[in-house]
């Protein structure tokens, strides 16, 4: 998404389009890094001198608010959040605290048992070694 294209996404979800909301959104959806609120605010404070820890967490409070984000507690003391709103889960390295996605083959409509259920939300997690820890533990 270019600058424009999120400036309007964020307008058709009810939410002013200031520039650092529009820098926040866009440093989810380019880097894909499931990041806390420290990371995101320590990437942008470089270029957004301004910027606040604050800010940064209000806007994602804000997103979360109204569904532009997801947030991720694969780790109990730890806050992460994702611009992927779609169904899928998240696997966390035990060594390098990476989080990736990991897709499903199933939808909210396939799970057995859940027919008269309202479904608000999903979290489906994984933990355990990435590709590159369990080489460097197997080497």
């Amino acid at each position: 998404m270019d600058i424009k294209e999120i400036e309007q996404f964020l307008r058709i979800h009810g939410i002013r389009p200031s520039h650092h909301r529009i820098r926040v959104y866009h440093y989810l959806m380019e880097k894909r890094n499931h990041p806390s609120v420290d990371v995101i605010y320590q990437e942008l404070v470089r270029e957004i001198p301004t910027l606040s820890k604050t800010t940064v967490y209000s806007t994602l409070e804000l997103f979360l608010e109204k569904g532009v984000v997801s947030l991720i507690t694969i780790d109990e003391n730890e806050r992460r959040y994702d611009a992927d709103t779609s169904l899928h889960g998240h696997f966390r390295c035990n060594t390098c605290g990476r989080i990736f996605d990991v897709r499903l083959n199933t939808g909210i409509g396939d799970l057995n048992g859940m027919d008269d259920f309202e479904i608000s939300e999903s979290h489906i997690y994984f933990k355990g070694l990435c590709p590159e820890c369990l080489k460097k533990s197997t080497s």
